[in-house]
């Protein structure tokens, strides 16, 4: 998306993106600059800060909202969160916003991988749908009002993962998206934040044109 509104009227302004993972940092960043809005990201790290909050959502929705005005409350400038997970249908929507803690405790990469691929022994190719979903909560001085957008990834997953890895991201290297032959681990897209993002123009612009 090459808008030259976009270049020139928001430079030079600063967005935290709400993670401790510096791999969802290096995805922001590489997001807003494909779709051409220059804001300074801005990370936790680079404020000092440390603290880390317990998620109590019973969707991704309410995490992501959680997190914003955790960290909004913390650093007083504009904060984005977001919240994300795995969804396969034959299992009903799981694990959903339990991704990490899918088998009860905080699951290693490698470990969630293998829960995914045992709780689809046997089943068929055809039923193997699922979906990646990611939603941004966004909150800015002076609103204080979280706003959310939604991004989802159609795909399946694979009966045998990839060599590859991305830290922090254990399902990419068993999920292949629609219309896609190679797993999502193999390719540069990050669909459903990006989806997000662009839902989420009109309010970034509102805000930071101002």
């Amino acid at each position: 998306m090459q808008n030259e509104k976009l270049k020139t009227t928001i430079k030079n302004l600063k967005l935290l993106i709400a993670t401790h993972n510096t791999g969802k940092l290096l995805e922001y960043e590489e997001i807003f600059k494909n779709i051409g809005l220059k804001i300074k990201l801005v990370s936790l790290k680079d404020l000092g800060v440390t603290q880390k909050l317990e998620e109590t959502g019973n969707t991704f929705e309410e995490n992501a909202i959680q997190k914003a005005k955790f960290y909004y409350n913390l650093a007083k400038m504009p904060t984005l969160a977001d919240d994300s997970g795995l969804e396969i249908d034959y299992l009903n929507g799981e694990p959903g916003i339990k991704s990490r803690r899918w088998s009860g405790y905080e699951a290693s990469d490698e470990e969630m991988i293998q829960i995914a691929l045992d709780k689809l022994t046997g089943v068929s190719r055809e039923q193997r749908g699922a979906q990646l979903r990611a939603v941004v909560a966004l909150i800015f001085p002076g609103d204080e009002k979280a706003h959310t957008f939604e991004g989802v990834l159609r795909g399946s997953i694979a009966e045998k993962p990839i060599s590859e890895r991305i830290a922090g991201y254990p399902f990419r290297s068993i999920f292949v998206p629609e219309h896609q032959q190679k797993y999502l681990g193999e390719l540069s897209l990050v669909a459903h934040r990006m989806q997000a993002i662009e839902n989420a123009l009109p309010v970034l612009l509102k805000y930071f044109d101002n």
